[in-house]
Order: C-alpha cells, then structure tokens, then sequence
C-alpha cells in the first residue's frame, strides 16, 4: 500500500469507528436497551432502532460490493425501514450484532482492500468511495440518535458523551 492510500486507509478507519468528531459509535450504542430504542417522541418520524435499523440496511447493502457481489437495490426506499416502532430485547440485540459487525467488516475492509480500486456491478466508484459512503451515512444517523438520547435523558453513555 502506498504512503498516501495507508493514510487515508487510517482516515476511513477513524471514519467509520468515530472519533475527534464524535463518540465512537459502538459506545453510542452499547448501553441502550429495547425499551429506550423503541421510546417514539411525538413529531419525529423514527425510533432509535429504526434508525440503527436502518443505517444497518445500507451498511450491509454496501459491504455487499466490497464482497464483489450485486445486491439487490431496493424497489423504494421505504424498504430500508422497518416498519415496527419498538423491538424484542432479542431483536434489538441481534439488529446491533449485525451491525457493529458490518461495522468491524467496514473497518476490516479499509485496512486491507486497494481502495482506490474500482468495485464490480458499481463502475462510478471505488472501494475507498464505498467505505466512505458507510461512514458519512452511520455518522449522519448517529448525530440523529445522540440528539434523541438527549431529548429523553439519556445521554451522556457510560464513560461519558465525547470521543476518548
């Protein structure tokens, strides 16, 4: 790997793990139960598992590409949601699982691959655009879910709400 790509492997792994800029997301998430991520505020249009839900949809939609596979796109939007507001306890520990592993893959995949290679059935982009891509969206929704951990009392997590 080159100077220049080791340093924005380094940069995309900071991106998608989370620091300087925000909490690392996994300490975002690892304290919150079923209850808490199902709780609806009225007027906003999610829950805190939809959310992860959701961000856990495209994380795997995209990791999909990196597996040199063609994943099937969505016929709308809508079908990255769930429909169910609150989860199980179980699934709402599974939901999580899935993700902080797609995440640990993300991150695996930023190290390893030739990111400026391009990506099979995804000719405009790269594997480094890809990454970057899981990043930008987990850290746009995670700014969504410190907001509503904030609006219900709940934040900061254990060992406090900044980067360490």
């Amino acid at each position: 790997m080159t100077e220049a790509n080791q340093a924005f492997s380094e940069a995309l792994v900071k991106s998608l793990v989370g620091e300087r800029g925000h909490l690392p997301i996994a300490r975002a998430l690892s304290d919150l139960d079923e209850a808490l991520v199902g709780k609806e505020i009225e007027g906003v249009p999610y829950t805190i598992y939809q959310l992860v839900w959701h961000m856990n949809y495209w994380q795997t939609f995209l990791l999909q590409y990196l597996e040199g596979k063609q994943p099937e796109r969505p016929k709308s939007v809508t079908e990255s949601w769930p429909e169910q507001k609150a989860p199980t306890s179980e699934e709402w520990q599974r939901t999580l699982a899935a993700f902080l592993n797609g995440l640990d893959q993300a991150i695996s995949y930023a190290k390893s691959l030739p990111l400026d290679e391009g990506v099979n059935f995804f000719p405009t982009e790269s594997n480094a655009g890809i990454l970057r891509n899981i990043a930008s969206h987990n850290t746009y929704h995670l700014g969504e879910i410190v907001l509503l951990r904030r609006l219900f009392g709940a934040w900061p997590p254990p060992g406090g709400g900044y980067p360490a």
